[in-house]
């Protein structure tokens, strides 16, 4: 199931179409302003993201454009605005699907699945470069400089989620959702440990990272070094 992050003004909707996707199974977090929306973005790191046109300040558009500049995280506009018009701005703002109000639950599920089945699919699921340090996700390997790092599952976790968005910034409480699960309540220096442990396997020299960088105050990200 997915971590979905609906943005939705009208708090009647809001409500229904939560409880509709938490009943089958989605993880579901709310906004309800365009300048909401982007704030759950960057802390949640969604799967899928439904996002209403229509929103107070900054609108959907506005939204969808911020998120593409930096992620490709599944888009599904949600609006009552049906002109082609409409359509074509939705989807050209890097949305991946529109579905138009008044929809049918099923309907929206059905458009979700194929959205989030496209985007497993998508070619970022390729062996990731980042200098001299290769990860393959699918045959589960790194590589530093041709020589395989042996990492522990929890490293090779760790190492995945963070690689699977370069430059992207993960808070701890999200890193322990993501890789020690998400009901763990866990103690968040568990992900500072495990940090420095990757860092001692795939940096040139961990006291100066490079690679994995700490985001003061908020989490880690990796970056392709300059």
């Amino acid at each position: 199931m997915a971590d979905i992050l609906l943005v939705e003004d009208d708090p009647s909707t809001s409500e229904a179409v939560a409880l509709a996707l938490s009943s089958y199974g989605h993880r579901v977090g709310t906004a309800a302003t365009g300048d909401a929306a982007i704030e759950q973005w960057r802390q949640r790191r969604p799967d899928l993201v439904l996002l209403d046109v229509m929103l107070p300040g900054r609108d959907g558009l506005e939204v969808c454009r911020e998120i593409r500049r930096t992620d490709r995280v599944p888009i599904i506009m949600l609006t009552a605005r049906s002109d082609p018009i409409d359509v074509v701005l939705g989807l050209e703002s890097g949305a991946d699907d529109y579905v138009t109000k008044p929809f049918e639950m099923r309907v929206l599920l059905a458009r979700i699945k194929a959205v989030l089945r496209r985007g497993a699919g998508a070619p970022d699921e390729g062996v990731r470069r980042f200098d001299d340090v290769t990860i393959d996700p699918t045959g589960m390997v790194v590589e530093k400089a041709g020589e395989e790092v042996h990492l522990t599952p929890t490293e090779l976790r760790l190492l995945l989620e963070l690689s699977a968005r370069p430059g992207q910034v993960f808070t701890r409480q999200l890193l322990l959702e993501r890789v020690w699960e998400y009901e763990y309540l866990g103690d968040s220096r568990l992900v500072d440990v495990c940090v420095q442990r990757l860092r001692a396997k795939i940096e040139p020299d961990p006291a100066e990272p490079t690679l994995i960088q700490t985001v003061r105050g908020v989490g880690y990200k990796l970056v392709t070094p300059r």
